[in-house]
């Protein structure tokens, strides 16, 4: 069973406990190494519950505004669907 969520533009503490706790019912984790800020909000590390980076799993980046998935195996970005561009000249 596939399950997402949305890491929201400009997220909030909320955000990061909703996050989590989403995470966590996957037996994934924020990476605590890892913090960077940006103009549309904060970028999050994940990874799997006690995985380690010499594990060979690095985990994942989640970008502000992006949808994760998981898939029940692994943590990906979830792909958007096509818009087409229209335009009225």
């Amino acid at each position: 069973m596939t399950s997402t969520y949305e890491w929201p533009r400009d997220a909030g503490s909320t955000d990061s406990v909703a996050l989590e706790q989403w995470l966590d019912r996957h037996g994934w984790e924020v990476d605590p190494t890892v913090f960077m800020a940006g103009a549309r909000g904060p970028a999050v590390q994940v990874r799997r519950i006690g995985a380690a980076w010499h594990d060979g799993d690095t985990g994942l980046l989640i970008l502000p505004g992006e949808v994760v998935e998981y898939d029940g195996d692994r943590m990906r970005i979830a792909a958007r669907p096509a818009t087409t561009a229209s335009s009225s000249w």
